[in-house]
């Protein structure tokens, strides 16, 4: 697991890290310089020519200390100076003073020369405003040189909370960002200007983000395992979890299948497909696994008996918008305590009666996209897209839920809990059908004993990893969402073996 704070965060554990430890912040930025110029070699970055473009706080602070030690080197280093004399902070002022005094060439205006690279320390991650003036100006001309371009944390004009251009940003091929990750270098667009993102340690400390519920997590391959739900040697299928999966209008058959196959293939022990009689015999020819039961009408008395013999129950599924979907919904959400994940169609008809989410007994996961979530909220895409952190905060406030807003940066969130992003998958995974093979992924890891957030936060990420899986073997446009199955059972059976082999 890796966080990946925002700016005022990592600006917290900055100080506490200065005033309560004892590391001097000098002692940081020359630790963040060797550290940038080490990655830079790492990665053949070519510094023989290097414009280091600064700016005044003590992010500029690192540039003059990278310039100095590419100097120190042997290289032939320039700076760009794009702040102001008036506004350099102690350290940055100390920085550039040195290399003032090792005669390191610096302009005050963009000098007309070629380089082999340009190393952007002009904003930190405290810009909140809009870049103008000046500065614009810039960071568009470091825009248009013909050479590499390598961000010093974060790329100055990126939201370091949101990924939000702040009127121009910095493109970066490479990202050298200081003890993690920002959150902002993963949301879009800000990803599209960071690059390749390289955290690397220069002693600030992370471990208090632990502690801060409001600091977003992202998980590794290598966290899989440590994560999947134990399969004991003395066990049945009753043992992990009697699934029923309300699923399925007419015609719907599709959905019914892959959220169902979906839940065996991440461990689930016996799935029951509640379907419209239409369904059912391609149901048993696709997934002869699977208890099919059928209606016509809704039937309470059936539904009852359903419910009351699962574990965990998955509704949305392909199910329609029909009066007698609406009746299934609410009774669920209204009779059962079981953990329940609610997708698709029964969260469209949840968004028509908000009621039933403030008074649900059971624990819920909803699995909404960002068209769905603006039903759920009243938020326009964009404003979800902007700002849905902040919508997400106040959703879980109001409704005791799991949320997955998924999206190309899928989050899982749930009120005290550290909201999960998702950095896996690919466009390959666009295709119909994904989603309802992520709720059966969450709903099989839900049967298996899991809470809803470990649940859904795993879910999620195998998911994505399976997506990824699909995309080795048939590359980005041939993927359908049974491909993801297939990919999910890769990574799972790879998982499990590491976790055998560390045994």
């Amino acid at each position: 697991m890796r966080y990946l704070p925002d700016g005022v965060q990592m600006k917290q554990a900055d100080e506490y890290t200065i005033r309560n430890i004892g590391i001097p912040s000098v002692v940081l930025m020359e630790r963040a310089a060797l550290q940038t110029v080490a990655v830079m070699r790492s990665r053949k970055v070519d510094v023989s020519r290097a414009l280091v473009v600064c700016g005044s706080g003590n992010n500029g602070g690192d540039g003059f200390a990278v310039a100095r030690l590419l100097a120190e080197a042997g290289e032939e280093p320039e700076i760009l100076f794009a702040g102001r004399e008036e506004s350099l902070s102690e350290e940055c002022r100390l920085q550039k003073e040195i290399a003032e005094k090792l005669g390191i060439k610096l302009y005050t205006e963009p000098p007309e020369k070629e380089y082999t690279v340009i190393i952007d320390a002009v904003f930190g991650v405290g810009l909140s405003r809009e870049i103008a003036g000046s500065y614009l100006e810039v960071i568009e001309w470091m825009n248009s040189r013909r050479c590499s371009k390598v961000a010093v944390d974060i790329p100055s004009g990126v939201c370091a909370r949101t990924g939000k251009i702040l009127g121009t940003a910095f493109r970066a091929e490479l990202t050298v960002a200081m003890a993690c990750v920002k959150a902002g270098c993963e949301w879009f667009p800000g990803k599209e200007y960071a690059g390749e993102t390289v955290p690397v340690p220069i002693g600030i400390d992370t471990a208090r983000f632990g502690t801060d519920p409001d600091v977003c997590v992202t998980f590794d391959r290598a966290d899989i395992s440590r994560m999947l739900p134990p399969r004991r040697a003395d066990s049945h299928k009753g043992s992990y979890g009697k699934v029923l999966m309300i699923t399925g209008c007419s015609g719907m058959a599709g959905a019914a299948y892959l959220s169902a196959k979906a839940a065996y293939s991440v461990g689930a022990g016996l799935v029951q497909i509640f379907t419209h009689e239409d369904n059912r015999a391609v149901l048993q020819q696709l997934l002869p696994e699977a208890v099919i039961s059928c209606y016509r009408d809704y039937n309470e008395e059936q539904l009852e008996k359903l419910t009351g013999r699962a574990d965990v129950i998955c509704i949305g599924c392909g199910l329609g918008r029909s009066g007698n979907a609406a009746r299934m919904l609410g009774f669920v959400m209204e009779h059962t305590d079981k953990p329940c994940v609610v997708d698709a169609d029964g969260l469209n008809l949840l968004s028509e009666n908000m009621e039933l989410l403030e008074h649900a007994k059971a624990p819920l996961i909803l699995t909404p996209h960002m068209k769905e979530m603006s039903r759920l909220t009243g938020y326009d895409v964009r404003a979800l897209k902007d700002r849905r952190m902040d919508i997400l905060k106040a959703f879980g406030d109001r409704y005791p839920a799991v949320c997955v807003l998924k999206d190309s940066r899928t989050v899982v969130y749930e009120t005290g809990r550290h909201p999960v992003v998702n950095l896996a998958g690919n466009s390959a995974m666009a295709k119909g059908g994904a989603g309802d093979v992520l709720a059966g992924v969450i709903t099989g890891l839900l049967a298996q004993g899991m809470d809803p957030y470990g649940s859904a936060s795993l879910g999620v990420f195998l998911h994505a990893c399976g997506g990824d899986e699909a995309r080795k073997r048939k590359g980005s446009y041939s993927v359908l969402a049974r491909d993801l199955i297939t990919g999910i059972e890769v990574v799972t059976a790879n998982e499990e073996e590491k976790k055998y082999d560390r045994a």
